[in-house]
């Protein structure tokens, strides 16, 4: 399999897993302007399960190195597909709530708040498990970080018109959906091998271990989609019929090129993660908050006419998630 070996290369997949994670969200508005965000997300589901296995099959069979895709599919035990699966439920359940929360309160409001909550909690809960990096820039990063949700949340809430009740309640979603995204990458790390060239018996290597989170996505929307599709937050009521009646060709590419996106930023994350360690691979990746903010203030217009103190504010936000993972980079230069 292919094993990444130096930092700085490391890095550079971190910032292409930045871009992808905070990219992905692009195609979600796409398709919801045609059909129901559930039915989105099961082409999004699917296209990660279909990402995982095309590098588990290619870059993770490739070379000498480590074990090969299949083989290290066949000798995994029990505890460590559990501990990759339970990672899926859980990323599973936290995206959906924040795929809830970009329905109702917009890409610029949902990434920064929720997935700048699980970047702060994530870094905390990964450094604790693989303290990798000078933990005073690196959390002097994060700090930062936080700071920028701050101001993004403060930004929102200084925006004329809308309701109010919908306003709040994409806040909550997003805090709770982001405090959830900032468990699930620990789970899959812990399912992986220390040592990538020479992995432990029954220890997952990073291809294998991405494929079988993917199955855990998949599986748990069957209960967690179905909840929302039945049971909606937001958004009308919709069925499994109408996934295929309403979709077409061109709606169900969208979807799956989401799921893609998302699962190509998660692969180059975790291969990065040998050279960065997990607490900055998953740091600088949840960057995406700041892609996904570009996204929703520039070409999405989602504060467009908003009044000159908003527009500092997210001047602000921007320089302090830039300063930020900025410092998450030096902390182990």
């Amino acid at each position: 399999m292919y094993i990444v070996e130096s930092y700085p290369f490391a890095v550079f997949l971190c910032f292409i897993t930045m871009l992808c994670w905070g990219s992905w969200a692009n195609t979600q508005k796409l398709a919801s302007k045609s059909w129901p965000f559930q039915l989105f997300y099961w082409d999004y589901a699917l296209g990660i399960v279909i990402l995982t296995l095309i590098f588990g099959l290619t870059v993770g069979s490739m070379g000498g190195d480590g074990r090969s895709f299949i083989t290290d599919l066949a000798q995994a035990d029990w505890r460590s597909i559990s501990l990759a699966i339970l990672g899926g439920v859980i990323f599973n359940l936290a995206n959906i709530l924040i795929v809830i929360a970009i329905d109702i309160a917009g890409m610029a409001i949902a990434f920064p708040v929720g997935i700048g909550i699980a970047l702060v909690q994530g870094v905390i809960v990964n450094y604790i498990g693989d303290p990798v990096g000078d933990p005073l820039l690196l959390f002097g990063g994060v700090g930062l970080v936080a700071v920028a949700i701050v101001l993004d949340a403060v930004a929102y809430g200084k925006m004329e018109g809308g309701n109010t009740a919908d306003k709040r309640k994409g806040l909550i979603i997003s805090i709770i959906g982001g405090i959830l995204m900032g468990l699930f990458y620990r789970f899959v790390a812990d399912s992986m091998a220390t040592d990538f060239y020479a992995p432990e018996a029954g220890r997952l290597t990073p291809y294998s271990a991405l494929f079988v989170f993917s199955i855990g996505v998949f599986i748990s929307n069957f209960v967690f989609n179905s909840v929302a599709m039945y049971r909606p937050l937001s958004g009308q009521r919709t069925t499994y019929s109408a996934y295929f009646t309403l979709g077409t060709p061109k709606l169900h590419f969208i979807g799956i090129l989401g799921g893609v996106i998302w699962g190509v930023g998660m692969s180059l994350s975790i291969m990065a993660s040998d050279q960065a360690g997990f607490a900055i691979s998953y740091g600088l990746g949840q960057g995406a908050t700041m892609v996904a903010a570009f996204w929703g203030v520039f070409i999405w217009k989602e504060f467009a006419g908003a009044p000159k103190a908003v527009n500092t504010l997210i001047t602000f936000m921007f320089i302090f998630f830039m300063l930020g993972l900025t410092l998450i980079v030096l902390s182990k230069l």
